[in-house]
């Protein structure tokens, strides 16, 4: 694979890419067949007919399914157990109901979003969105059990905006670097924008799909009768105590990392180090689902047997979740390698277009064409950074440019993007919703961010 150079030009390639897209979407809405198996069988043919090395296909195809399985199987697993505990606990109502009581039943969407906002600021996308999950299912079903889309939305969009606007998440960093910006700018700025593209593109897209296509809320992590049957519950406060802990010690690897990057603290330092692995999303997640078990569990009385089985309880029904997200990882793999991308970006390079136009256009085709919006980024940034050095922008205008291109990075996401079988399923949408609902709030979160981005350049020009 390594000798391997693909020959075909791109268009040929982007009709490639194109049909296999629409070989899902037949196989999942038309013949109902299931989608891992679809993945799977799709992102085969795909690197067959791209030209991808006979001997190499089984080893790619294994290679990219094991790499977003084995982040993915870890966060969604171990969020899946921190969700359980909380949620058979009785604590994932009394913070449903506290909630309520102090924002009331209007507002909890809006409230659930901004403290998505809050908590994905140090947190990954998928790992916060596990996290916040069960305070979502709970909400949603104090609120009548009907309107997953309201709460879920509204709360996935904020993680979302945050991941791809926000340093320190990997995207934006490297964009930033790529593009000669200033860090502390390209927060600031972000941090401006972040509230009214969620305000808009999460809170009122989630109030107007809710109206359309009610949905029911899944039992992943409990279910409405758990609510009732939970003994000698917590406090609220415990509650947020215990979501608290991955929350601080996720920001200690990403405050640490920062810190490190800019030589305030020795990132060789064994203590720095240290901070950093315990911080890191999956051994985060891991130390909050053992703090919860004697928290949640063996101080309300719940031990041994019964306390494992709470656990394993939590396995079962998000098993198909992680192979169908592993299997969209896998066919987004298989369009990278095939250098669909590649191709792409080197026709894109000769635009001629305005350099955050540039930016934002590139990464948003490079979405579309292989899935991962951090490549979508990377990739963008790298082409136009040879213009925006020729420019002369000055730093608040360079941060726009990172923020437009982190715009396009995140616009339509569909089939080839593991997130968008993540969010899919989790919420309980086939294939036909998810497209309508969450597709299009990525759109819109892109449009919007690109907007936003446009008036910060537009400020910058006046400086």
């Amino acid at each position: 694979m390594d000798d391997w150079t693909q020959t075909l030009d791109a268009g040929p390639l982007l009709a490639i890419a194109a049909g296999s897209i629409a070989l899902i979407l037949l196989l999942v809405i038309k013949f109902k067949l299931h989608a891992f198996l679809t993945l799977v069988i799709v992102a085969a043919l795909t690197a067959i007919v791209t030209g991808i090395p006979t001997g190499a296909i089984a080893d790619l195809l294994v290679t990219s399914f094991g790499t977003t399985l084995g982040s993915v199987a870890l966060l969604v697993g171990l969020g899946a157990m921190l969700g359980r505990l909380v949620d058979s606990s009785g604590g994932a109502r009394v913070l449903a109901d506290r909630m309520v009581d102090v924002f009331g039943e209007k507002r909890a969407p809006f409230a659930l979003g901004l403290a998505s906002l809050i908590m994905g600021f140090p947190i990954f996308f998928d790992a916060g969105l596990i996290v916040m999950l069960p305070i979502v299912f709970a909400v949603a079903r104090r609120m009548g059990g009907k309107s997953m889309l309201l709460y879920g939305i509204s709360a996935a969009a904020a993680f979302s905006v945050m991941h791809v606007f926000l340093p320190p998440h990997p995207g934006p960093v490297s964009a930033t670097e790529l593009l000669g910006a200033n860090l502390g700018i390209v927060l600031l700025a972000g941090l401006v924008i972040v509230f009214p593209v969620w305000y808009v593109s999460g809170y009122l897209w989630a109030k107007a799909v809710n109206k359309r296509i009610p949905l029911p809320v899944l039992s992943l992590f409990g279910s409405e009768k758990d609510d009732v049957q939970a003994a000698n519950p917590p406090k609220a406060s415990t509650v947020i105590a215990v979501l608290a802990v991955p929350l601080v010690l996720i920001l200690l690897n990403t405050g640490l990392s920062s810190l490190g990057s800019v030589g305030i603290v020795d990132p060789e330092a064994g203590w720095v180090q240290a901070l950093v692995l315990i911080g890191t999303s999956g051994i985060a997640l891991l130390i909050s689902v053992l703090v919860a078990a004697i928290v949640l569990g063996r101080a309300r009385g719940v031990t041994g047997s019964a306390l494992e089985k709470v656990l394993d309880s939590a396995l079962g029904p998000i098993c198909s979740v992680v192979l169908i997200t592993g299997a969209g990882g896998m066919f987004g793999g298989v369009l990278r390698a095939s250098g669909i991308g590649d191709a792409l970006a080197d026709v894109l390079g000769d635009l001629g277009l305005p350099v955050i136009v540039a930016a934002w256009v590139i990464a948003a085709i490079l979405r579309l064409a292989q899935g991962s919006a951090t490549v979508a980024l990377v990739t963008a940034a790298g082409l136009v950074a040879p213009a925006v050095a020729l420019a002369d922008l000055n730093a608040v205008q360079l941060a726009a440019v990172v923020l437009a291109t982190a715009a396009g990075s995140v616009f339509a996401g569909h089939v080839n993007d593991s997130g968008f079988w993540l969010v899919g399923r989790l919420m309980g949408m086939d294939v036909k919703t998810t497209l309508r609902v969450w597709t299009l709030q990525q759109a819109i979160e892109s449009v919007l961010g690109f907007a936003a981005a446009l008036l910060v350049f537009a400020v910058g020009s006046l400086l």
